[in-house]
């Protein structure tokens, strides 16, 4: 039942569900909250929240837009080779002492617009490498995460250009709110059915532990092994530790990771990547023996391929998700320009690193042994739609048989 509820009820009620569902704070537990100055209030009642559920203290790292966009400009072209390690000892810290992790999301999407891509790039680097410890942890659920989202100005008019500047932050706030079943009576009992649900979708495929998917579409026809013994996973993921949390608020999505050299064909964008700042959009990839071999863009093809060439491991996929067109952000028909939704709107690849928990025994296994047994490893891992509502991918048993996934963009089981 959907309820008419204050926009300060439903804020409350959503920085509940972040704590309570997304990083589940646990008594004494360290939490590091990243935001930006555009949603200090919002972070000023979680961390409320965190302490009322017994959170040990709260850290909150604040960035600035302006003042990101200030140095992209004005700062020295060297001076982005550098990744200041307190902020690495910093995470590096909490992580080993048990800290839940949550990051509200807000960035505008054409916020490095025109900025010089070697910048862009060399940024994207020196943090991917100052930070790869923590990354490499956290892919492998050693602690608890989530990420939410909440607007900026800039974003707002990027997703509703056509409303009056007055009403853009409402829209977006209400968009955010119907996507996280905030409207709904007890937005964390509907999350735990959601999750079952997520669940339940996994288990079938992983029963089922196919050699491979075969994807066509419109502008793609493509052809991804599976390593043996992968493990499809949604919804709610359980720490080392043991505590349950959910990585993404929303989530509509069941991914495993391919066989990183499996991967052979092409396939097509269906929304735009925003990235670095910057719009990446109507692009093609071609893969052989899954390495990508030939990028198309017809907007964002410097940035594309600068993100490609981060390493090795970008040449790659690490992930490989699925999402029915069926899904309340899809059927919402709005672009977010921003991966945390619109990947939950549309069927999704990953460029880059793999999670170790894609694979059985993958959370105790070395990097070593997670590329011997056939996952990626790099740098980054960056997600880009490629659902649509002509997508079909069937499911090829190791005994050549075909089991209909998709059919149409929806579930065909």
């Amino acid at each position: 039942m959907i309820l008419l509820l204050s926009f300060d009820t439903k804020l409350l009620k959503y920085a509940e569900l972040a704590v309570k569902v997304g990083v589940n704070i646990q008594k004494d537990q360290y939490l590091y909250i990243s935001c930006s100055t555009d949603n200090l209030k919002l972070a000023q009642i979680i961390t409320k929240i965190a302490y009322k559920n017994g959170a040990k203290q709260v850290f909150v790292d604040i960035s600035d837009d302006e003042l990101v966009r200030a140095r992209y400009e004005g700062a020295p072209k060297d001076s982005f080779d550098f990744f200041p390690p307190w902020k690495v000892q910093e995470r590096e810290w909490l992580a080993e002492h048990g800290a839940a992790f949550l990051s509200i999301s807000s960035q505008n999407p054409d916020l490095l617009k025109g900025i010089e891509r070697d910048r862009i790039m060399a940024f994207q680097k020196a943090s991917g490498q100052a930070l790869a410890n923590y990354y490499q942890w956290l892919q492998a659920d050693k602690f608890s995460w989530s990420v939410i989202a909440a607007p900026s100005k800039a974003w707002a008019a990027k997703v509703f250009p056509h409303l009056p500047e007055e009403q853009q932050m409402d829209a977006l706030w209400e968009a955010i709110f119907a996507a996280t079943r905030i409207d709904v009576e007890n937005p964390v009992e509907a999350w735990h059915t959601h999750d079952q649900e997520l669940h339940s979708k996994a288990d079938y495929l992983n029963a089922k532990q196919f050699k491979s998917l075969h994807y066509t579409a419109p502008g793609t026809d493509l052809t991804i092994e599976l390593p043996p013994h992968h493990v499809w996973t949604g919804g709610s993921s359980i720490s080392t530790q043991g505590q349950t949390f959910m990585a993404n608020m929303p989530t509509e999505e069941i991914f495993t990771a391919p066989l990183k050299t499996g991967v052979n064909g092409y396939v097509s964008s269906t929304k735009p990547l925003s990235y670095g700042g910057n719009i990446i959009d109507n692009f093609t990839l071609t893969f052989k023996d899954g390495r990508i071999i030939d990028v198309k863009a017809q907007q964002g093809q410097e940035i594309l391929a600068s993100l490609i060439e981060t390493d090795e491991g970008a040449h790659y996929l690490g992930e490989i998700a699925l999402v029915p067109h069926q899904s309340p952000i899809s059927q919402s028909d709005l672009l977010f320009y921003n991966t945390l939704f619109d990947e939950n709107a549309s069927n999704h690849f990953a460029i880059g690193s793999a999670y170790a928990f894609c694979i059985e025994g993958g959370k105790e296994m070395t990097s070593e042994e997670l590329s011997a047994h056939g996952l990626n490893q790099s740098l980054t891992h960056v997600d880009f739609m490629i659902g649509s509502t002509k997508m079909n991918i069937d499911g090829i048993t190791h005994d050549d048989q075909i089991d209909p996934i998709f059919r149409d963009g929806n579930w065909a089981f």
